[in-house]
């Protein structure tokens, strides 16, 4: 193991004899510490972010047309009344508490439409919302509780705004989720323990925020998890063991936070580690 301080814009540390795995990773996280830490580098444009954002939304749609195309499946039948008055209510009450009034696009939000006609929604066959991405949106105010009631969620995006406050732990009882995004924000308060039961999260980018307390141990119980993205936060404490059961990580950034200790041994049977380009800024490539 070996000894190293944490710090936002610290460059020291003292380097003991290690794997090439861990010399990578040691890299990787402290070169996005001053990339990730707010306020420090050159911001990406916003027209830039907004491209990513729409190419990423393009592949994905390309992928539900390619998997559609290639398999046929029975058509779902329309989802229970109760349940599809749920989903609306929580995404009305998004609307409410994250300001949609002064939203950039917020086409059809609060109308008679189907949901799958609101901007940034989408839904399967049977009405139920799967994806929700709004992003560089102008959201600003708290994420509600009500998230937690879009159970077949499986994408939720919404990096990139003003968005304040906790993080609500029901967001742990989505059970489908795939990938969380809620970098960029002005998100405070400690990272939910809740989030540890995703077993199907496969990305968790949480970056640049003002996350605080210590890294839950929780973390480690994401068999899926691909990429994890903590950096540009006020976290401290030391990293946690128990990541280094993540054993399908590729990218991991922690950079920018207020952590000490030691580099934890385990991280070393991290064998699917590899640099990524979103590691600088915990996004996706």
């Amino acid at each position: 193991m070996m000894p190293l301080a944490f710090s936002p814009f610290s460059g020291r540390r003292t380097l003991r004899p290690l794997s090439g795995m861990f010399l990578v990773l040691l890299t990787l996280s402290l070169a996005c510490s001053a990339a990730d830490a707010p306020g420090s580098g050159e911001e990406e444009s916003s027209d830039r972010r907004s491209e990513r954002s729409a190419g990423r939304a393009a592949e994905r749609a390309a992928t539900r047309e390619a998997d559609s195309s290639s398999t046929e499946s029975p058509a779902q039948t329309p989802a229970p009344a109760s349940t599809l008055a749920a989903e609306r209510a929580a995404l009305e009450a998004l609307y409410e508490t994250a300001g949609g009034a002064g939203w950039e696009s917020s086409d059809n939000w609060l109308s008679d439409a189907p949901l799958g006609e609101w901007h940034g929604v989408t839904t399967d066959s049977s009405g139920r919302v799967i994806e929700l991405v709004l992003s560089l949106n102008q959201l600003s105010g708290e994420i509600p509780a009500e998230l937690g009631n879009l159970s077949s969620l499986t994408y939720l995006d919404l990096g990139s705004n003003e968005l304040s406050g906790e993080i609500p732990l029901e967001l742990g009882s989505l059970s489908n989720l795939d990938s969380l995004h809620l970098f960029l924000n002005e998100l405070s308060g400690e990272i939910p323990p809740e989030l540890g039961g995703l077993s199907n999260l496969r990305g968790l980018s949480l970056s640049s925020n003002e996350l605080s307390g210590e890294i839950p141990p929780e973390l480690g119980g994401l068999s899926n998890l691909e990429w994890l993205s903590l950096g540009g936060n006020q976290l401290s404490g030391e990293i946690p063991p128990e990541l280094g059961g993540l054993s399908n990580l590729e990218g991991l950034s922690l950079g920018g936070n207020e952590l000490r200790g030691e580099i934890p041994a385990e991280l070393g049977g991290l064998s699917n580690f590899r640099d990524r380009p979103y590691l600088r800024r915990g996004e996706p490539g």
